[in-house]
């Protein structure tokens, strides 16, 4: 049996703020109904699903306990693209298992975190 891909699925009850949100990482809609109040979003190979919560979930704000992390090629640029704009859960540090990260939040509190793999010579 294989895996294939993970493509998570967020709530949000403001689909446009949200989708603005990922677009500044780069995101793009990959598809959309708006009928379903749902969009697809897709970065290279990423693709992250937003959807209005479930008409028979109690939603009130998101609950994950977790977060999303991505491993991207140039974090440094994209720490300037965010850091200012974004509510951040720890600032972009090297840390010792030779990984380049930082954290932020989206506009719906899920915790986003974004790695680079980086030679220690």
């Amino acid at each position: 049996m294989t895996f294939k891909k993970l493509r998570p699925i967020i709530w949000t009850k403001d689909l446009q703020k949200t989708t603005k949100f990922y677009k500044k990482l780069g995101f793009k809609i990959a598809d959309q109904n708006e009928d379903w109040i749902w969009a697809c979003l897709k970065k290279d190979d990423v693709e992250i699903m937003l959807a209005f919560p479930n008409e028979n979930a109690d939603f009130k704000k998101p609950v994950f306990t977790g977060s999303l992390y991505f491993d991207v090629d140039n974090i440094d640029a994209l720490w300037n693209i965010v850091k200012d704009d974004c509510e951040i859960v720890y600032e972009i540090e090297t840390f010792d298992w030779d990984v380049r990260e930082f954290a932020i939040y989206d506009n719906n509190g899920y915790i986003l975190q974004f790695g680079q793999e980086i030679n220690v010579d």
